[in-house]
């Protein structure tokens, strides 16, 4: 083939050529913890499994081929993948974060990193004119934002953030986990690092956790930074998890564009609702969040409710989920900048027929 294959091709393909011994087509899950070598420091790519594994290499292999990235690296959760990339910042670098993140990428830059000085921070707008300036300071060095962003679903222009940090010297960090590589290739418009959460809509199906970063080209110092720092933090998913990953994301396009157009339906239905005071819905992807009429209240006992859309942590998944921020993933930036409405409730559409979840959305709302 003389073109690069398509996006579906590749998820299915990239990194997992036919096993070269057996022919099988899926790739092995390579369980061993070492590899033997030929003489001392002589070895055929593999030494010791946290410093590299064949499946976790096919994992990183399709991932970075997905964004369009020159390199790949996978972790044992998303937060392990976000540390990994902060720890790559000098001491008391300056961090600005999008004002609508989740709550456990602010709990780790603010209370983790921040809380013993190593890092800065400034939470911004960037849907507001002039807030990007205004969160600027002489030793910013990366800009790190959601699109579209959680819980709000607001989407940040990516290349004008780009070329704004460029401009400066920094860093500009993607987190593509809601959009994926399906629908969205930050790197095409600039970005330097993609991040995921690879639990999400990667695997897809609520039964692994992993991470991913994905670099640019040109960036082969940070790279290197990451691969020590995977390496000797160690914080690396195992080969059933990366199986798990690969597995998931060979569905991945079926799966978003279904998501997309159950997606579509809930946030129609809702829009029309009387006891839905706004509806937030990009126009595509599986996320659609809403404020209740009534406060918290309202949105609480809506959470209750609900039958077929479960109440829990996480989204991405086969199943659809239902999450009241304020008390859950949001809870750790409670009186901080990146609050959250507690009127405001997260939906994670699902696959499952679009008439069965509007009757259980409609009637836990219609029993306010």
């Amino acid at each position: 083939m003389t073109e690069e294959p398509g996006f579906e091709t590749r998820a299915i393909h990239a990194g997992q050529d036919p096993d070269p011994v057996t022919g099988a087509v899926v790739p092995p899950i390579s369980l061993s913890t070492t590899f033997a070598q030929s003489a001392p420091g002589e070895h055929g790519g593999y030494e010791y499994s946290r410093s590299g594994n064949p499946t976790r290499r096919a994992l990183e292999e399709c991932v970075a081929s997905l964004e369009g990235a020159d390199h790949g690296l996978a972790f044992a959760s998303g937060l392990a993948a976000e540390d990994a990339l902060l720890r790559t910042l000098a001491p008391g670098a300056h961090v600005v974060l999008g004002h609508d993140a989740y709550g456990g990428t602010y709990r780790l830059i603010a209370r983790v990193h921040g809380e013993t000085g190593a890092l800065q921070h400034t939470a911004a707008n960037f849907t507001d004119d002039g807030a990007l300036e205004g969160a600027w300071r002489e030793n910013t060095a990366m800009v790190w934002f959601e699109t579209p962003t959680n819980p709000k679903l607001d989407v940040i222009d990516i290349e004008a953030v780009a070329a704004f940090a460029h401009e400066r010297g920094a860093l500009c960090v993607v987190d593509n986990t809601f959009a994926t590589p399906y629908l969205q290739n930050p790197i095409a418009s600039g970005a330097d690092v993609v991040v995921h959460s690879a639990t999400k809509y990667l695997g897809g199906h609520s039964d692994v956790v992993g991470g991913f970063l994905a670099v640019t080209a040109g960036r082969d110092e940070l790279t290197e930074r990451l691969r020590f720092l995977q390496n000797a933090a160690g914080a690396v998913p195992g080969p059933l998890d990366c199986y798990l990953l690969l597995r998931g994301i060979k569905t991945l396009a079926v799966r978003m564009d279904r998501h997309g157009v159950n997606a579509t339906a809930v946030a129609e239905m809702l829009r029309s609702h009387p006891a839905v005071e706004r509806v937030m819905y990009p126009g595509n992807g599986g996320m659609v969040s809403f404020i209740c009429k009534g406060g918290e209240d309202a949105a609480v006992g809506v959470a209750k409710r609900t039958q077929l859309f479960t109440l829990a942590e996480s989204l991405g998944a086969v199943e659809s989920l239902l999450c009241h921020p304020a008390r859950m993933t949001h809870l750790s930036v409670v009186d901080s900048p990146l609050a959250v409405d507690p009127a405001l409730i997260r939906l994670s559409v699902g696959l499952e027929t679009i008439d069965d979840l509007l009757a259980d959305l409609k009637q836990a709302l219609d029993a306010g």
